[in-house]
């Protein structure tokens, strides 16, 4: 799967890695939803994070499309809210 953080560039991210990412995600989209500011942020680095840790970049010149897309690390919590679907971030 291909996950490209905005601003940053995209990784190739292993299936069995999701889990752990949709974990990270459930708690970005608890804060955004409870509106909690102080506990949005670390919550989002944590995911981007995981996601840096758990894929590869993909190549900086390849032109394939992203599966997902994450918000920058600098992201607001209205601009999380906006992208948010209704299984989060990242499906699943």
């Amino acid at each position: 799967m291909i996950i490209r953080i905005l601003g940053e560039g995209q990784y190739d991210v292993a299936d069995d890695a999701l889990a752990r990412l949709n974990e990270l995600d459930s708690a970005v989209e608890a804060a955004v939803e409870a509106g909690d500011d102080q506990a949005f942020a670390p919550a989002l680095a944590e995911l981007l994070s995981g996601v840096r840790s758990a894929g590869v970049p993909h190549a900086a010149d390849s032109l394939d499309e992203s599966d997902l897309i994450l918000p920058p690390a600098d992201a607001s919590i209205e601009e999380v809210r906006e992208m948010l679907s209704d299984e989060g971030l990242i499906p699943g």
